[in-house]
Formats: C-alpha cells, structure tokens, sequence
C-alpha cells in the first residue's frame, strides 16, 4: 500500500477521536462545572438585616457580586437594565425576591433555592419576576436553542463562498445577503410565529443577522487568508468552542473561568446576549455584545477582501506573458 494513503489513513483515525474528544470537553465541561462566580445580585435595605444577608451571601466566597439599592425601585431599575440578575429585599414580614425569568431562567431558579435556604423554617418568599420570560417559552429553551442554528448558518455560508470561489466584492455582498435574509427568516419564525421574542421585530432580526454576518465573515475570512482550512479552523472555533462557551442556555457567570469571558468575545455569545437584550430589554445593556459582532464582521470581511486582491493579482501574474530577454548573436 502506497504510503500517502497509510498517512491519510491514520490521520483519519487519529483526527476524529480527536475532534469527538474536543467537542466532549468544550460541551460536558462547562455544564459539568456549572455554578455562580461573582454573580450580579442587589440586595435592597439599608439597615442591619440587610447586612446580615449581604454577609450570608458573601459567605459563598466568589459566587455573588452584591450591590446595594436603598429603594425596591431602584433595584428593579437596575434588573431592567441588566446590571443585576435579581435582587433579594429586606422587609418586615422577611426577604422578598425580585427576579427576571427572562435574563436567565437557570438564575431566577437558582436565586429562588438560595434566598428560600436562608428564610426561616416554613416562610414563604415572595417572588416578583420583573422581567418575565414569555409564556410560550418560560424556560428559555428556544432562545438558548438559537445559537447553534446560527452558528452553523454562519459557517454554512463562509462556507459556501470559499467552495463556490466568490471573491472581494461579490463574497462580501453574498455574505451581506445570507445574513440579513437568515434576520429575517429567523425573526419571522421565533418572533411572528412562535411568539417566543417579544421585543422589536426588526431589532431581533438584526441580531440574529449580524451574529450570521461575523461568524460567516470570520469563516470565509480565514478561508480567504490561509485557504480551505481556514474553514476548519472556523468551524472548530464558532460551532465547537463558541457555542458551548457562549453561556445562552444559562448565564455566562455560571460556567467556569474564563469560559464565560471568552464565551462573551465570540460571536455565539455576543449574538446571545444581543438578541437576550433586544428582545426583552428594550435593548439595554446590548453595547459590548452589539460592539464585539460588529468588530468580528469588519475584521473577517476585510480579510475577505484582502484575500481576494491577493488571488487577483496572483492570477493575473500567472496569466501575463513571460518575458525573455532578448538574444543577441
């Protein structure tokens, strides 16, 4: 047997544990190590019982970032504008929680458990969920289900423009066309249809186009640069690490350091928490996420272009006459 197809043969072998391997880790890891670090929460008072439970909170070393709000208003400003996940108030008759469902499920549940296992034996906790997650979609699920259809999308058509051999101008303007048609495509369908965004149409449209265009962008880019492999590396980076990283099913201070950070520098996690902020906040808080996908496509369509001058002139060069010098007798 031929010695190239023995090397071929093993790389096989080797490469696709690898990948199942790098894919186990990258999804089981961080939901295996799942718990809150430095945590947004408010606690509302101003008096010794609320420093008391600051302090009950602060006993969890690392898992809460507390800030203190003098007025339940105020607080429920802050959730509104997501500065904090929720807010735990101090009141006569005991703690009261406020939350929002729709900034973390995951997190309203996890507050509820922690503030009910300081409460006394047998009270209540009364429970306002301020920002409220739809009832057609209470736990969040198809929100969280959204980014990996994206993500696959993006590669999907930096994808296409490698293998079809668009270039400069017309793979940047192919790129452009997919992502504001997968907008609206997918705004129609979780938006119009299923009712599970509830924000501005033409916003969520927005978020799911552009985190199509930076991942795309950044596929095709790399291709444009480094060739086909580029597209691996792309898809390796958006579908296999982005994804899982990006926090959406549950909250980025909820995986592992740094996962959540780096999570919220791809694109997965910036169009999570973009779309998250658009389409049940009004679109607060939405700047960082809305700034990094914006810096993803400028930067993978730049390289897109400079990619494809590079082919030009390479293909012109080997098109054009070579030149002898002249013989002389």
């Amino acid at each position: 047997m031929p010695i190239a197809p023995n090397r071929r043969l093993v790389a096989v072998v080797l490469l696709v544990p690898a990948v199942v391997a790098l894919a186990l880790w990258a999804f089981a890891w961080p939901a295996a190590r799942m718990a809150p670090r430095e945590l947004p929460v408010g606690v509302v008072g101003s008096g010794p019982a609320a420093d008391q439970l600051q302090g009950r909170l602060e006993e969890r070393d690392g898992a809460f970032e507390i800030h203190r709000y003098d007025s339940e208003a105020a607080a429920r400003t802050a959730i509104e504008h997501r500065s904090v996940y929720g807010a735990v108030a101090v009141t006569a008759k005991g703690p009261a929680l406020l939350t929002a469902s729709a900034a973390s499920p995951v997190v309203a549940q996890l507050l509820h458990d922690a503030v009910t296992a300081q409460a006394p034996d047998g009270a209540a906790v009364p429970v306002t969920d301020v920002v409220a997650a739809p009832a057609t979609d209470p736990r969040g699920s198809v929100l969280g289900a959204s980014i990996l259809p994206l993500a696959i999308a993006g590669v999907a058509a930096g994808a296409a423009v490698t293998m079809l051999g668009l270039r400069g101008g017309r793979a940047v303007a192919a790129l452009l066309g997919v992502a504001a048609l997968v907008g609206m495509v997918s705004a129609a369908l979780t938006d119009s249809w299923l009712g599970v965004l509830t924000g501005h149409w033409w916003s969520e449209a927005g978020a799911f186009g552009l985190t199509v265009l930076a991942i795309g962008a950044t596929v095709a880019g790399l291709a444009a640069l480094i060739g086909t492999a580029g597209v691996g590396l792309g898809s390796l980076l958006m579908v296999l690490v982005g994804n899982p990283f990006s926090g959406v099913t549950s909250a980025p201070e909820l995986l592992p350091r740094p996962v959540g950070t780096i999570g919220q520098w791809l694109p997965p996690g910036a169009g999570g928490s973009l779309l998250r902020s658009v389409a049940f906040f009004d679109g607060n808080a939405a700047g960082r996420a809305l700034l990094t996908l914006i810096l993803w496509a400028v930067l993978g369509l730049t390289a897109v272009l400079i990619g494809g001058r590079r082919k030009a002139r390479k293909a012109d060069s080997a098109a054009a006459p070579e030149r002898h010098p002249a013989l002389t007798g």
